[in-house]
């Protein structure tokens, strides 16, 4: 499929360019690597406005189309962990908290406005970016939740086995991409609808792509050795 080629080429240019900056740029490289945090962060929550069918051939589920890019928000907080330390990773999931909340003013600024009367796409507008208030508490509270303990597993394991590289990276981010799962869906959607299937999907779907992404971490840490 298509969406394979276009998530390769993506991840490619971001695990090459973070290492290339990183190790020619250390002091500024973390400037880089919370950059391209950040854009993954917010393009994830504007993708999670479409549900898409995620096909496995022997098996579908359906989730947010932000599943094919979200785990790599946990590949990114995993690199910036790797070079800059538990710290200054908090301080990065700062940051991008702060830049998600922002971007719902945003938001919630534009959609205040008249629209053009020749604008024929208000309505269209309005129903992608209408802000449900469960919903975005729900995402800001698993957000900060599963990212800062993402975090503090990674360094906790990288201090204990430095040089098992493979075990901190799949083990943060299985913990973080399944809490995430279930604390996002059960927050967002208790009492509305059926959880227990949103919520295997959202597990399944992000786990295979955080596990398919994994190689490119570990490209990473050989790049900038």
């Amino acid at each position: 499929m298509i969406v394979y080629l276009y998530w390769l080429i993506s991840l490619t240019i971001v695990t090459y360019f973070s290492a290339y900056f990183v190790k020619r740029f250390k002091e500024t490289g973390y400037t880089f690597l919370v950059g391209f945090y950040v854009i993954y962060l917010a393009a994830s929550q504007i993708f999670a406005t479409r549900t898409i069918k995620f096909d496995l051939g022997f098996h579908s589920f359906y989730a947010p189309a932000a599943v094919f890019i979200y785990p790599f928000i946990a590949q990114a907080l995993d690199m910036i962990n790797e070079v800059y330390g538990r710290e200054k990773t908090y301080l990065a999931i700062l940051i991008a908290f702060l830049t998600q909340v922002l971007l719902v003013i945003f938001i919630i600024m534009i959609n205040s406005l008249k629209p053009a009367p020749f604008f024929l796409y208000e309505e269209t507008w309005r129903n992608i970016f209408k802000l449900g208030i469960r919903i975005t508490i729900a995402s800001w509270i698993s957000f900060l939740i599963c990212q800062y303990i993402d975090a503090t597993i990674f360094a906790f394991l990288k201090k204990k086995y430095e040089k098992k590289v493979l075990l901190r990276s799949l083990t943060s981010d299985v913990i973080d991409l399944t809490l995430d799962s279930i604390i996002f869906v059960t927050v967002a959607f208790l009492g509305v609808m059926p959880i227990i299937p949103l919520i295997i999907g959202q597990i399944v779907s992000k786990n295979i792509i955080g596990f398919l992404d994994t190689p490119f971490f570990l490209w990473y840490k050989r790049l900038i050795k």
